[in-house]
């Protein structure tokens, strides 16, 4: 370990079971490992300075460690006060000399300190899980833009805020959502989430799935891959929406769909994944049958609106870790999981490693895309070519060992003619 190097995580003595987890993780990371090969040969990121704000998880480390064996000089703080493994961020400091700020349970002042020191280290480049270090830099940290040569970002969320910096002009330099590539989204976020969530879920209460009426918001990827699992595991499911083809889709789905004020009176477990704020209000809490359980695995703590609550509040328990019961004014009380964050990360380990392989061979090739097109890109969002999602899932198979068919030059010949028909 670097003696000089800075860094604020809990608890040093931590890091050899944390050295343990991100072996297991890596383990479990074949196209990501892939990558960090050639990066070893290649170092594309040779003297550049990056800046990464994302859960500091075991998988997150492997994502890290491969960037800095690519020659990044790599300064690591957590994109969630809740969600750092605090036993990982011991062992990248300690193994593998990457500075982090991160401690688990940090308060929101914290966290916000931590995002700043990051950024002290002046970025070329960012990865970012939610927007908070772009959004930092634009509002509070402008004297760092010069350096800049682009960020990626993981999540919905972060891609609502880009495309909101895009659409009013804010934007300063080229970005890549990476959770819009379909070997992010449709595995991530559907496999990822649905499964984690779920975990999350159970490991905070340890109560039976089966036979509970579970109320999904949203049915975007996140929302598909939660209420499928839950339906699995013997769950009456009900799905809310605001956007019509979801809901359609999750109606021709099988789910029971109707506004949340219907559904909150009927509901056991309610767990949001929309990216939206108050879409659990208070309003809707007040209805829920006494004993609810509420939980959200959106990216930020507003989908259900915790803070409006507590004016109804008489009485808080806390029954277990991440598991607080919140008696209200109208003699009825509910089940909060996470305060409110998100109960996959807090609650449990977040996705399995197998799922975040694919989303962080995104992430590094995503970088490396900028970079590549330095000085091409205007101050926009991008998107990964489709040709770097089908590499990704060809790799992704190979590891799995499945084989597929290809096309014959017949085939191909058909297919890119407008002549052949009946």
């Amino acid at each position: 370990m670097n003696t000089t190097m800075e860094y604020e995580i809990k608890d040093i003595s931590l890091a050899e079971q944390g050295k343990k987890n991100i072996e297991w993780a890596i383990k479990d990371m074949p196209v990501l490992n892939k990558i960090k090969e050639r990066f070893e040969k290649e170092k594309p990121f040779k003297g550049l300075r990056l800046t990464a704000c994302v859960h500091v998880t075991k998988e997150t480390a492997a994502l890290c460690i491969a960037m800095k064996t690519g020659g990044a000089n790599a300064v690591l703080a957590a994109s969630n006060p809740l969600s750092t493994q605090d036993d990982v961020a011991a062992a990248l400091v300690k193994y593998w000399d990457i500075p982090v700020f991160a401690i688990a349970g940090e308060d929101k002042e914290t966290y916000a300190k931590h995002v700043d020191i990051a950024l002290n280290h002046k970025p070329n480049l960012i990865i970012d899980d939610g927007c908070d270090l772009v959004a930092t830099v634009h509002s509070k940290r402008r004297d760092l833009l010069k350096d800049i040569i682009g960020s990626t970002e993981e999540t919905t969320t972060g891609i609502i805020r880009l495309k909101a910096m895009e659409k009013d002009g804010s934007l300063q330099f080229p970005a890549l959502g990476v959770n819009e590539s379909l070997t992010k989204h449709l595995y991530d976020n559907r496999y990822g989430t649905g499964q984690s969530a779920m975990d999350g879920i159970i490991r905070t209460t340890n109560i039976l799935i089966a036979g509970k009426t579970v109320v999904i918001a949203g049915y975007g990827w996140c929302g598909r891959g939660a209420a499928t699992r839950a339906r699995g595991m013997g769950a009456n499911v009900i799905v809310t929406e605001v956007d019509p083809l979801k809901a359609l889709e999750a109606a021709m789905d099988g789910f029971r769909v109707m506004p949340i004020e219907e559904a909150a009176l009927i509901g056991d477990i309610f767990l949001t994944v929309t990216g939206d704020k108050n879409v659990i209000d208070v309003k809707h809490v007040l209805t829920m049958k006494n004993g609810a359980f509420v939980a959200n695995a959106g990216h930020f703590d507003v989908e259900v609106n915790v803070n409006g609550l507590r004016s109804h509040v008489i009485e808080y328990k806390n029954i277990r870790p991440s598991l607080d019961e919140w008696v209200l004014d109208n003699s009825k009380s509910v089940y909060v999981l996470c305060e409110g964050r998100l109960v996959n990360l807090v609650g449990a380990e977040g996705h399995p490693a197998s799922v975040m392989d694919m989303s962080f061979a995104n992430q590094a090739l995503g970088i490396e895309f900028i970079l590549k097109n330095k000085g091409k890109l205007e101050n926009k969002l991008y998107q990964l070519p489709y040709s770097v999602d089908v590499e990704i899932a060809k790799l992704k198979l190979d590891s799995m060992g499945i084989k597929i068919d290809t096309l014959t030059k017949e085939q191909e010949e058909y297919l890119n003619s407008w002549k052949q028909g009946t």
